[in-house]
């Protein structure tokens, strides 16, 4: 009898530490697992941020090319102001067909002009470069003149209007 019961006990015993072994193991298997999504999530978020910058990368270039071409639109602009008075169709008609060309593709690229003339004066899009007195009362705080027209580039301000406000 006393054999029987020391075998039981031993065989509880076993189970016992069966048991705490199983529970260790599972404790174990559970951070395990844990560190693996961790992990996961951890390698998720930095491959999503380095889409993010690559992308962030490549518009800053094309931002920057495109500044680089506002000058040669504003010398468009003036070119074709000086020839209106001109009696040279062809260097009009030249002149214009350039300067739609630039226009069609910077547009394409995402560029806008800022409207700027008889528009109210807005900090966010004009820069103030002189008041002068409004020809009308309700040309007060509106822009009367534009003397460099301004550009956004897929909603962002590359460059302000400078503007002549009415006072």
């Amino acid at each position: 009898m006393a054999k029987d019961t020391v075998e039981k006990e031993q065989k509880k015993s076993k189970q016992v530490q069966d048991k705490e072994k199983i529970a260790e193991l599972t404790d174990k298997l559970s951070k395990e697992h844990d560190d693996y999504l961790r992990l996961m999530a951890e390698f998720e978020t930095f491959r999503r941020r380095s889409a993010e910058e690559k992308l962030n990368l490549v518009a800053t270039a094309a931002s920057e090319t495109i500044k680089g071409l506002l000058p040669v639109l504003d010398d468009c602009e003036r070119a074709m102001q000086m020839l209106e008075g001109s009696s040279d169709e062809s260097a009009k008609q030249g002149t214009a067909l350039i300067y739609d060309k630039l226009m069609v593709y910077l547009k394409g690229c995402g560029l806008e002009m800022i409207k700027a003339k008889g528009e109210v004066f807005d900090v966010d899009f004009h820069e103030a470069v002189t008041q002068f007195p409004a020809p009308s009362e309700d040309m007060k705080g509106k822009v009367i003149d534009v003397v460099q027209t301004g550009y956004m580039l897929n909603g962002k301000v590359i460059r302000y209007a400078k503007v002549v406000v009415g006072v």
